[in-house]
């Protein structure tokens, strides 16, 4: 068994993208790239996930800001906050944290964000221009795991994926990230859910299994095949009295017998949560190069 490493390749891309901030926009007198993050209320998952962008933002040389606004923000107040960024030209690229309070309607706020800002990749043009193949801001968390297996050259072709989960930012657009006609791609996949019937014996017979079912120890041993390359993008907090901050982090994948099996596996901590942040990071800087339009 092998870590899919994703501490290592994060590392890597982000020393990538520090370079060509100072040779292509410092060293040119521009302004380094801008990425602003919009945070409602005090969520600690959102706070503690935010504070992780202001430092890799820092890392890089990027410029970063986060807007905080109270829980109780009214819809209408949050859009206007919305048509202010994407009016500062100042600013490449936002994201809005999600989850969002209950009294406010998180797609009618993702739907306002200019796609050209969009950097999360979460807007109906860029979700769009996603499944059409066409250039655009791919969701952070799916650009993420392609990355990883395209870093590690672990070849899709061919392979029987199973993908666990079907939520809109990130089930859905690896299915279709797995199964298109790329370098990375060009693999056989099934998209797996809370009503699909002997998950088990599919989820078994997987070359690639993606597991986002938002379930602490969801796959067991008996879920995987022998070799196969597997994907937690679960994450989860467990109390834990013999860590400083009270709780461990584990995944949606029983990590301790499922990596018995595999060939590759990601940890948690130290996995798809770290490419999630350097593909924000990317997409900020392709924002700033103003390669999607």
């Amino acid at each position: 068994m092998k870590l899919l490493d994703g501490k290592l390749i994060a590392d890597q891309i982000k020393t990538e993208i520090a370079k060509e901030v100072r040779e292509q926009f410092i060293d040119k007198g521009l302004e380094a790239p801008h990425l602003a993050a919009v945070l409602v209320g005090e969520d600690p998952a959102s706070v503690t996930y935010v504070t992780a962008k202001e430092k890799a933002c820092a890392e890089v040389g990027f410029i970063s800001s986060v807007y905080r606004y109270p829980a109780n923000i009214s819809e209408d107040k949050l859009l206007e906050v919305i048509d202010f960024l994407n009016a500062d030209p100042e600013i490449d690229g936002f994201i809005v944290q999600v989850p969002l309070p209950g009294h406010i309607d998180e797609q009618k706020i993702i739907a306002r964000i200019d796609p050209r800002k969009d950097i999360d990749g979460f807007h109906p043009v860029n979700i769009g221009k996603m499944v059409l193949n066409q250039p655009c801001f791919v969701s952070a968390t799916p650009m993420g795991i392609m990355t990883l297996l395209e870093r590690y050259n672990i070849d899709v072709t061919g392979k029987n994926c199973v993908v666990l989960g079907r939520s809109h930012n990130v089930g859905t657009p690896v299915s279709i990230l797995l199964s298109r006609k790329s370098k990375s791609g060009n693999g056989t996949v099934t998209l797996c859910h809370s009503h699909t019937v002997n998950i088990k014996s599919i989820a078994s017979a997987a070359d690639i299994l993606v597991v986002a079912m938002g379930k602490l120890g969801f796959v067991t041993a008996d879920m995987v095949k022998q070799g196969a390359v597997v994907i937690d993008v679960g994450i989860h907090r467990v109390p834990a009295t013999d860590t400083k901050s009270g709780f461990r982090l584990k995944g949606d994948v029983k990590f301790d017998e499922v990596s018995r099996k595999c060939s590759y596996i990601t940890p948690v901590p130290g996995g798809v949560g770290l490419m999630t942040i350097v593909s924000l990071l990317q997409n900020t800087l392709k924002a700033a190069k103003k390669e999607i339009r």
